[in-house]
C-alpha cells in the first residue's frame, strides 16, 4: 500500500475513538511477539507475505537483527476491517528480555490493551508474569494468544485432546496470575476465557490461528488443525483460518477503545482533580478538550532530530503547536506530527486524543506530561518500573577530545530510557552508567557509542549496593560549622511491609501535601510504623521517610527545605560508601536556629543535619545491602547437580526445586556480584540446555565477613578517605 493511501485510510478513522484500539504485544523472550506482529503487518499490506516472519520488520535496529531479540519498543498503526467497519489499531511490539523491561513498562502507559503471547511448548514463564504485572499496574486489559501450536503437534506429537489439556493448563496459569496481580475490581472481569473468545491459538510463523468463536463460524475444529499440520498443509490452513483475522478480530471485540479505557485508567494513573474540567476531558477522551499527553518513548533521528512518542489523553496536537513539559518546565514547538509505521513516520496535520503520536522537534524525557503552552496541570504519576538498576560500568573516552560528545550521547540515552542512570564527573571524565543488566548497558549505551565513532574504555561491571541500618539509634545532635544552629535527630529502619508500600507507587512521593495525608495513613497503616510517626511524615523519598516531630520551633519553617535537602543528599550518598540509602526513617525532634537568616543558609544547615543523621546511622549499625536476584533455572534432570553447583559456587541459596517432565526447575537467590558470566557457565554445566530467568530482585545485608572489605573497595574506587565513619561520642 502506498503511503498516501495508507495515510488517507488512517485519517478517516483517527478522530473516532470508538474505532481505535491501542495495544501492546507482550511476552517472555522468544515466545513469538515480533513474528506475530510481522504477519499482522503483512495482512495489512505493509510488508510482503513472503518476508513476514523472516523480515522482522519491527526489529529495525541492526542489533536486534544480529541478536535475534527485540531491544526497543516499536510502534505501528494499521487498519483492520470487522463486520464492514474499519478500525485503527495502534500497536506496540515490546521486548521480552528482562534487561529491557523498562521499554515494556513505558509502552504500557501508552496502550489500553495487551495481547499476551505464550509459547505452547514452554508455557507460562517468569517474564510472562512480569509483563502481566507491568500491564495490570497501568490498568491495561489482557487477552491471550497461545503460539507455536504446530510444535505441540509435530515435535511433541500430541493429539487434539492432549493439546486442549495443555491449553487449559496455560489458561489456568495466566488466570491465576491475573487474579493475583490485578486490581480488586478486575480480578474476575479480566480473566481470559476460551468460550468468550479472549483466547486464541495458532502459529505466528505459519500464519494461522483459531479461536472458539472462529471455530463456530468456520466449522474448523482441533482435529482439523492436527490433520493439516501433520499433512504439512499449513498454507491451506492459513487460508482457512488466517492469523490476522482471528487475532485482530479478538483485539477489536475484546480490548477496549480509548474512550472507554480512559474512564477507569485516568483515575488510576493521574493524581490530579478528576472532577476538574481537564480531568473530565481526559476521562471523556475529548479531542476538543485541553491537550494532555504523556511521553512514553524518545528516539534520536540523525535527520529529523529528537522524536517523542506520546499517548494523547485529551485535546488535539497540531503541527506547529507550542507545547509545554510540566516536569521540565520548558516550551517547545512541534515541527511535525505523525503516525508510526515501524521505522517510518507517516505525516499527518494533527492527531486527536486517544491516539499514539510521533512528535518531531520536541525534546522531552520519557514520562514527561505535555500540555499546550500556557497550561499548568498536575503531572501524571511517574512510570513505575518493576526492577531497579543494579549493574554499573565506568566509561571513559580513549581520546579526551571525545568527552563532550560522550556526555551528550549519554544524556540522550538516559532521556530515552529512564532505567539507564548516568553519573558524570565533567572534570575527570569518569562516567558511571547504571542499568538493569550487562546486556542493557552493552546494547543501549556501548553499542551506540561505537556506532557514533567514539572509542571508549569500559570497566568490568560494578554492582550497585545500598546502605541502611539494623536498629533504631539514640538521639544525636548536629551543629552547623558556625556553631549557631543545632538539630537533634534519630534514625531507625523502615519496616519491610512499609518499604514495599513506599516502593509500589501506592504512597505519593515528595513533600506530603494535605490531599495526600489520608492516602498515606491508609497505605501505611498495619505496616509496623507508629501511628504518630505516620501522621508526622514530612517527605517520602526513594523508599525513605523524613518525619518532623518538632513543635513550635522558631524559624524552622523558613529553613525546612534545607533540612530536607540534607536528608535527600544523605539518602543519595550514604555515609559508609556513598551508595544510596533505603529503608531509612530520619526523625527531627528539636532544633535551635539562629534568628539572623545570614547565619542559617545552606552551608550551615545542610552539614549540621547530615552530621546528625550520619551519627545516627552509625549508632544504628549502618550496613551495606547487596542486590540479589531471585532466579528460576531450568535444567535437564541429569544435569541438575551441575546447575546447583553453579549456584552454590556463587554464594547462592536454593529456595525451591521441582520437576517439570524431563526438566528440573530450581528457584534460587544469588548475589548480583556473583552473577557475571553465570549464563555462559550454566550453559557449559548443562551441555547447553540450561537457562535462567529473573523472578525478583531484593537487597539484603552482606555477610559480616565481606562488609568491611566491600566498603573499602567502593571507597577506594570512588577516591574517598580510607577511614570508615564512626560515631563521635564526645560531649559538646
Amino acid at each position: 500500500m502506498a503511503d498516501d493511501a495508507e495515510i488517507q485510510e488512517i485519517k478517516e478513522i483517527i478522530g473516532t475513538p470508538e474505532q481505535i484500539r491501542n495495544i501492546g504485544i507482550v511476552a517472555h523472550i522468544d515466545h513469538g511477539k515480533t513474528t506475530l506482529t510481522d504477519n499482522l503487518l503483512a495482512r495489512a499490506g505493509m510488508i510482503s507475505d513472503e518476508l513476514a516472519g523472516n523480515q522482522l520488520f519491527m526489529d529495525y535496529d541492526d542489533q536486534e537483527a544480529e541478536r535475534g531479540i527485540t531491544i526497543y519498543s516499536a510502534n505501528v498503526s494499521m487498519v483492520h476491517q470487522l463486520d464492514g467497519d474499519d478500525y485503527l489499531i495502534n500497536l506496540i511490539d515490546t521486548p521480552g528480555h528482562v534487561d529491557f523491561g523498562g521499554d515494556v513498562t513505558r509502552a504500557m502507559r501508552a496502550v489500553d490493551g495487551a495481547l499476551v503471547v505464550v509459547d505452547a511448548v514452554d508455557g507460562v514463564m517468569p517474564q510472562t508474569e512480569t509483563v502481566l504485572r507491568q500491564a495490570l499496574q497501568e490498568r491495561v486489559k489482557p487477552i491471550l494468544f497461545i503460539n507455536k501450536v504446530d510444535r505441540l503437534i509435530q515435535e511433541l506429537q500430541l493429539d487434539d485432546e492432549e493439546m486442549q489439556q495443555r491449553f487449559q493448563k496455560i489458561i489456568a496459569e495466566v488466570n491465576n496470575l491475573i487474579e493475583k496481580i490485578a486490581p480488586e475490581e478486575y480480578k474476575q472481569q479480566w480473566k481470559v476465557n476460551v468460550k468468550d473468545g479472549t483466547v486464541a491459538f495458532g502459529s505466528a510463523l505459519l500464519n494461522w490461528a483459531i479461536s472458539i468463536p472462529f471455530m463456530e463460524k468456520s466449522g474448523i475444529d482441533f482435529g482439523d488443525i492436527v490433520d493439516h499440520v501433520n499433512d504439512d498443509r499449513n498454507e491451506e490452513l492459513a487460508e482457512k483460518a488466517p492469523l490476522h483475522e482471528v487475532t485482530l478480530d479478538m483485539v477489536v471485540k475484546h480490548l477496549v477503545n480509548p474512550k472507554k479505557a480512559q474512564e477507569y485508567r485516568i483515575p488510576a494513573i493521574w493524581n490530579g482533580d478528576h472532577e476538574s474540567e481537564i480531568g473530565e476531558d481526559m476521562k471523556a477522551c475529548a479531542d476538543d478538550g485541553k491537550l494532555v499527553g504523556v511521553v512514553t518513548n524518545v528516539e534520536s533521528d540523525k535527520h529529523a532530530g529528537t522524536i517523542c512518542t506520546a499517548r494523547l489523553f485529551s485535546g488535539t496536537v497540531n503541527e506547529g503547536d507550542e507545547i509545554y513539559g510540566v516536569g521540565s518546565r520548558s516550551s517547545q514547538r512541534v515541527q511535525k506530527v505523525g503516525i508510526y509505521s515501524g521505522p517510518r513516520k507517516l505525516p499527518v496535520d494533527d492527531v486527536p486524543a486517544g491516539n499514539i503520536a510521533a512528535l518531531t522537534g520536541v525534546d522531552y524525557s520519557t514520562g514527561e506530561t505535555i500540555v499546550l503552552d500556557g497550561e499548568e496541570i498536575e503531572p501524571f504519576e511517574q512510570i513505575e518500573h518493576i526492577f531497579e538498576p543494579v549493574v554499573t560500568k565506568s566509561l571513559e573516552p580513549t581520546n579526551t577530545s571525545d568527552l563532550p560528545d560522550l556526555i551528550e550521547i549519554l544524556r540522550e540515552r538516559a532521556k530515552e530510557d529512564n532505567t539507564i542512570q548516568v553519573s558524570i564527573d565533567e572534570e575527570t571524565g569518569e562516567t558511571l552508567v547504571s542499568g538493569l543488566g550487562e546486556l542493557h548497558i552493552e546494547a543501549k549505551v556501548e553499542r551506540h557509542l561505537q556506532e557514533e565513532g567514539i572509542d571508549i574504555d569500559v570497566s568490568e561491571p560494578i554492582v550497585v549496593y545500598r546502605e541502611s541500618i539494623r536498629n533504631p539509634s539514640d538521639e544525636f545532635m548536629g551543629k552547623s560549622p558556625n556553631r549557631h544552629n543545632k538539630f537533634w535527630l534519630t534514625v531507625e529502619p523502615v519496616t519491610d511491609e512499609a518499604y514495599e508500600k513506599l516502593m509500589s507507587g501506592e504512597v505519593p512521593t515528595g513533600k506530603v501535601r494535605d490531599q495526600d495525608e489520608e492516602t498515606i495513613r491508609e497505605e501505611l497503616a498495619d505496616t509496623g510504623l507508629d501511628k504518630e510517626d505516620i501522621q508526622d511524615i514530612h517527605t517520602v523519598y526513594q523508599g525513605n521517610l523524613f518525619v518532623d516531630k518538632t513543635r513550635g520551633v522558631t524559624h524552622l519553617n523558613e529553613i525546612m527545605e534545607l533540612v530536607v535537602d540534607a536528608f535527600r543528599d544523605l539518602v543519595d550518598e550514604g555515609p559508609l560508601a556513598n551508595e544510596p540509602c533505603v529503608k531509612l526513617m530520619a526523625k527531627l525532634h528539636d532544633a535551635d536556629i539562629h534568628e539572623d537568616p545570614a547565619h542559617r543558609g545552606p552551608a550551615q544547615v545542610i552539614p549540621a543535619v547530615r552530621e546528625a543523621i550520619t551519627r545516627g546511622m552509625i549508632d544504628g549499625e549502618a550496613v551495606v545491602l547487596e542486590p540479589k536476584q531471585v532466579v528460576r533455572i531450568d535444567s535437564p534432570q541429569d544435569k541438575m547437580g551441575s546447575a546447583m553447583k553453579e549456584i552454590n559456587n556463587r554464594r547462592g541459596d536454593i529456595l525451591d526445586m521441582d520437576d517439570d517432565g524431563d526438566s528440573a526447575v530450581i528457584e534460587a537467590k544469588v548475589p548480583v556480584a556473583e552473577m557475571f558470566g553465570f549464563e555462559a557457565d550454566l550453559k557449559s554445566a548443562t551441555a547447553g540446555k540450561g537457562f535462567y530467568n529473573l523472578l525478583d530482585q531484593v537487597f539484603e545485608p552482606m555477610p559480616s565477613n565481606l562488609q568491611i572489605e566491600t566498603i573499602r573497595e567502593i571507597r577506594d574506587r570512588k577516591g574517598m578517605k580510607d577511614e570508615i565513619p564512626g560515631v563521635d561520642t564526645g560531649e559538646e
